[in-house]
C-alpha cells in the first residue's frame, strides 16, 4: 500500500525526474512562463521556489548549489542577477499556478507555471505572409 507516501513519481525514474525537473525550471527562468501538466507545475514549483531562495541568499556556496541542481551556469547567472533581485521582499511563494483545463487529446490537466511579481514577456503572434494570387498560380504551372 502507498500510505502516506509523499514522492510524486510521475511513472519515471528519479534521474528522470530529476532531469526533467531541471529542464522546466530552466524553461521558467528563460521565459517567465511555463505550460505544462499540473502534476510537473506543482513538481517544478518547488524546485524554483528553493533556487529563489538560493539566490536571494547570493553566497557562492549558495550558487554552487543551484548549479549542481539545475545544471545550467547561464540560467543560473541569470536566476541570481535578474530574477532573486526581484523578488527579494517577498518571503516565500515565488511562482503560481494557474490551472488551464484538461489537454483535449489525453485528458491531463494543464497548467500555467509563472512567477509571482515578474511580467512574463509579451509574445506577439507570427504573421503569415500574404502571397499574391496571381504570382501563385503562375508559379505552378
Amino acid at each position: 500500500m502507498r500510505h502516506r507516501k509523499r514522492v510524486v513519481k510521475l511513472g519515471r525514474k528519479s534521474a528522470h525526474v530529476d532531469q526533467m525537473l531541471a529542464a522546466l525550471v530552466k524553461s521558467l527562468i528563460e521565459r517567465k512562463q511555463i505550460r505544462t501538466t499540473l502534476a510537473k507545475a506543482r513538481l517544478a514549483r518547488s524546485l524554483a521556489d528553493r533556487l529563489v531562495t538560493l539566490g536571494k541568499n547570493g553566497t557562492l556556496a549558495a550558487r554552487r548549489r543551484a548549479i549542481a541542481s539545475l545544471r545550467n551556469e547561464s540560467a543560473v547567472t541569470k536566476l541570481f542577477s535578474e530574477i532573486a533581485p526581484q523578488l527579494k521582499d517577498r518571503k516565500g511563494g515565488y511562482t503560481r499556478i494557474v490551472k488551464l483545463g484538461r489537454r483535449r487529446s489525453d485528458g491531463a490537466e494543464t497548467a500555467i507555471l509563472e512567477w509571482v511579481d515578474i511580467k512574463p514577456p509579451e509574445r506577439k503572434p507570427a504573421k503569415a505572409e500574404k502571397v499574391d494570387a496571381a504570382a501563385a498560380s503562375g508559379a505552378s504551372k
